[in-house]
C-alpha cells in the first residue's frame, strides 16, 4: 500500500475528502511532496508557523532541550525551567494584569480551563459567546462555538451558553450579574475575518466590567503579531482577564495557555485542590521551542513589516472575481462569491504550488495566513498565481 493508501485507511479522518498531500519537507515558507513539488505555504499551519517552518532558533532549542529532559512529572508540581522562562517572557510583555500562565497542550484545552476559571472565581454558571465564533471543538469549546451546523449533531453540551451577535452594541446589555464570563475572538477568524466595529470592543469591556462578568479574548489566531501588533487587543485599547493562547505560541510544537492575574489564576489551587491540571501542558520541549520563536520574533523585527507585507497582498489582489478582501494584518480573507467558486480556486492553486483552504464559517472565503516573514517575491508569486486561476474561471 502507499502512504496515501495507509493514510486513508488508518488515521482518523475529518472529512470525506481530504487533501492527502504527502508533505515530506518545509523549510520557511516552502513545503515539499513526496514527488519534490514545491508548495508556497499561504496558511502556515492555520496560523501557527507564524516564524515560518524549521526557524534554526527553534531547532536549535529543541536539540538542546531533548538533551536535557523531555516529560517529567505532571503538570505543575515540579519547577520546569523552560516552562518558566517563557511564562516570564510572556508577561513582560502583556499588561501588568495578565502575570500568571497556565499552559496546556491545545488552544481548546485553554478554552476549556478559562471556562473552568470564569466559573470558580465568579461562583456563576452562564457563559457568553457570539455567532460565528471558533475557540476550539472539544466539548466545552463546542459549547460556545458559533454555528449550530457544528453543534447540532453533539447535543447535549453545555447548559447556560447564550451567544450574541458579535459587533452588536445592543446585545452586549444582555450580559449580566448572572454572567461569568464573555468569550469573545478579538478578530473573528473563521467567521471570514471580521474584525470589532470601531468601539465595540471597549463596550464590551465597560458591560463586562459593570456586571462582574469576566472578558475573555480570544487570540489563538490573531495573537504573535500575525494582526500586526504582537497582540490584536493592543489595537482596541482593551486589556482582557483571560487571554487564550495557543497555534503560534508553540512556534511549531503543541503548546496552548490561559493567562490572567495570579489571584484570579489561584483560585484554581483549592476547594477543589488541583482545581485545573493535564499531563502534557507546558511539556518542556513545546516551551523551549515557543520560547526561541517568540524570541526571534521579537528580535527580528518581523511584526513591524506585517501591515506592509499585508498592503502588498492586499494591493495585487484585484479582480472581477473577488468580491472583498478582509484583512487583520497577515490574517486575510478573499471572499468570492461562492464555496463552489472558491473549492475550485483552492484545487487550481495547490495543483499549481500554492497551499491555501477556506474558513469554516466563510467557506466562500480563500484563507491567506503565511508565515510572517514571507518574502515580497513570494507573495508576488502567490498573487500571480491567484490572478491567473481566475482568469480561468
Amino acid at each position: 500500500m502507499t502512504n496515501r493508501e495507509l493514510f486513508l485507511r488508518h488515521v482518523g479522518q475529518t472529512s470525506e475528502a481530504p487533501l492527502a498531500l504527502n508533505i515530506t519537507r518545509a523549510e520557511g515558507s516552502l513545503m515539499w511532496d513526496a514527488e519534490g513539488k514545491e508548495y508556497i505555504d499561504l496558511i502556515a499551519g492555520i496560523s501557527v508557523c507564524n516564524m515560518g517552518h524549521r526557524h534554526p532558533a527553534v531547532l536549535n532549542a529543541i536539540r538542546k532541550q531533548i538533551d536535557q529532559y523531555l516529560h517529567i512529572m505532571v503538570y505543575g508540581e515540579l519547577v520546569e525551567n523552560p516552562q518558566v522562562a517563557y511564562a516570564k517572557a510572556l508577561t513582560d510583555r502583556l499588561p501588568v494584569s495578565l502575570n500568571s500562565v497556565f499552559y496546556t497542550a491545545s488552544g481548546s484545552e485553554a478554552t476549556e480551563g478559562a471556562m473552568k476559571l470564569a466559573k470558580r472565581y465568579t461562583g456563576r454558571t452562564q457563559i457568553v459567546s457570539f455567532r460565528d465564533s471558533y475557540h476550539g471543538s472539544t466539548q466545552g469549546a463546542l459549547s460556545i462555538m458559533g454555528s449550530e451546523y457544528w453543534q447540532q449533531a453533539f447535543r447535549p453540551l453545555l447548559p447556560d451558553i447564550l451567544q450574541l451577535r458579535y459587533n452588536s452594541f445592543e446585545d452586549l446589555a444582555l450580559i449580566t450579574d448572572q454572567t461569568a464570563c464573555v468569550v469573545a475572538e478579538t478578530v473573528q477568524a473563521e467567521a471570514g475575518v471580521n474584525p470589532p466595529a470601531n468601539g465595540w470592543l471597549t463596550a464590551l469591556r465597560k458591560r463586562c466590567s459593570e456586571t462582574g462578568a469576566l472578558l475573555v479574548l480570544d487570540e489563538i489566531q490573531c495573537g504573535f503579531g500575525r494582526c500586526g501588533t504582537l497582540w490584536a487587543f493592543e489595537q482596541y485599547d482593551v486589556v482582557p482577564d483571560i487571554l487564550l493562547l495557543g497555534k503560534a505560541l508553540g512556534a511549531g510544537m503543541p503548546l496552548g495557555a490561559f493567562v490572567s492575574d495570579k489571584k484570579i489564576m489561584d483560585t484554581l489551587t483549592h476547594n477543589p485542590v488541583l482545581g485545573h491540571i493535564n499531563t502534557f501542558g507546558g511539556h518542556p520541549v513545546s516551551c523551549a521551542a515557543g520560547l526561541a520563536g517568540f524570541e526571534a520574533l521579537l528580535r527580528e523585527s518581523v511584526v513591524p513589516a506585517v501591515h506592509e507585507k499585508a498592503s502588498l497582498f492586499r494591493s495585487l489582489l484585484s479582480h472581477p472575481l473577488i468580491r472583498e478582501v478582509h484583512s487583520a494584518g497577515l490574517m486575510m480573507a478573499v471572499h468570492f462569491d461562492s464555496f463552489d467558486t472558491n473549492k475550485k480556486i483552492i484545487d487550481k492553486l495547490i495543483e499549481r504550488g500554492v497551499f491555501t483552504d477556506w474558513f469554516l464559517f466563510a467557506p466562500h472565503a480563500l484563507r491567506i495566513a503565511p508565515p510572517l516573514q514571507i518574502p515580497d517575491d513570494m507573495i508576488r508569486r502567490s498573487c500571480e498565481t491567484i490572478l491567473s486561476v481566475l482568469n480561468e474561471l
